[in-house]
């Protein structure tokens, strides 16, 4: 009788101790990830959430582009819990295509209304505006001044100097597109990109790449977002950022969580830490420009800074198919 009391109390004990550990457990769990943060931010970011919560992230660096035509992909079956980072242009996409799902982040009050969607489907994080990088070496080696306008880049002796991603597959190169035909309306907007493209030596996959090959001389400009730059500089690369004086666009990158991911209340965590001070501080120690108010690295350059024009990024989202597709079609042949 004494042993079969003894057995039963262990029993009792073993299913209170189990009931005390399935939290702990199920909070050891891993989120999945596509992001289109820079590499070395993304890695920052993600082993900074592991460290704080013990929740493992395991992510896929993509460019804008590729995010959104993967989760597409995977519409039926999805693969991933959330996209962070990315292009803004490229997150109303996602969710014009219904490849993401609202979720309103008690953190998201620090973000001003203006990045973030009304609906809750995505909320920025950080913001920052197109530039010109030039390396200050090859520019004295050609003979050449840093250009500071759209205009300048069709410059004949830019010829063969020039570097952008390509609008397939970067959220930046097409921010580019939807720039200037909002400067200047379609028409003329596609004359300058058929006129620049005689200049462009190379269209490369991502939008941080042409900053990457101005830095170590592969070209003398690209074309890029000014906080890759800035990052750059710190590096201590001969670099310098100039700004278009008809205006600029800018991208605000964002976090969005996919539709039918499979770890959604997981997912939701990452997304509220996202948007937190402690975030935010790793944010800024890779040069960008938070939205949530941190001490900055020299050189950042706050968007309010920048020239930008009246950027209307849900009818470039709109139109982004579009746009691309005429542009393969008329200009990338």
């Amino acid at each position: 009788m004494k042993r079969c009391k003894s057995i039963l109390i262990f029993l009792v004990a073993s299913i209170l101790m189990l009931s005390l550990t399935v939290p702990l457990f199920a909070a050891t769990g891993k989120i999945l990830a596509y992001t289109t943060l820079d590499e070395p931010l993304a890695r920052a970011v993600f082993e900074a959430y592991e460290k704080d919560t013990g929740i493992k992230v395991e992510w896929v660096r993509l460019s804008t582009g590729e995010a959104v035509a993967r989760m597409e992909a995977e519409r039926k079956n999805p693969q991933v819990d959330i996209w962070y980072g990315g292009v803004g242009l490229g997150h109303i996409e996602a969710k014009l295509k219904g490849l993401t799902t609202p979720y309103v982040s008690p953190n998201a009050k620090n973000i001003p209304n203006k990045f973030k969607d009304k609906d809750g489907y995505w909320t920025g994080i950080y913001a920052g505006g197109l530039c010109f990088v030039s390396n200050i070496n090859r520019l004295e080696e050609l003979g050449l001044e840093a250009p500071t306008s759209w205009a300048d880049l069709l410059k004949p002796e830019f010829k063969g100097h020039i570097q952008m991603a390509n609008p397939a597959s970067s959220g930046t190169a097409y921010n580019v597109i939807a720039t200037v035909v909002q400067l200047w309306g379609e028409e003329k907007a596609f004359e300058y990109l058929r006129d620049l493209h005689k200049n462009i030596s190379q269209y490369t996959k991502s939008g941080s790449a042409p900053g990457k090959n101005a830095a170590i001389g592969e070209i003398p400009v690209g074309i890029g977002y000014a906080h890759d730059q800035v990052k750059l500089i710190s590096e201590g690369y001969p670099l310098v950022i100039t700004f278009p004086s008809e205006g600029t666009g800018f991208e605000v990158a964002s976090i969005s969580l996919v539709k039918g991911g499979p770890n959604p209340e997981l997912a939701k965590g990452l997304f509220d830490w996202a948007l937190t001070e402690r975030a935010a501080k790793i944010y800024a120690a890779e040069c960008v420009v938070p939205f949530v108010e941190v001490p900055l690295m020299k050189g950042a350059i706050p968007i309010s800074q920048v020239n930008t024009i009246d950027q209307d990024d849900l009818w470039a989202a709109e139109n982004k198919d579009r746009l691309i597709e005429r542009w393969q079609n008329e200009i990338y042949r």
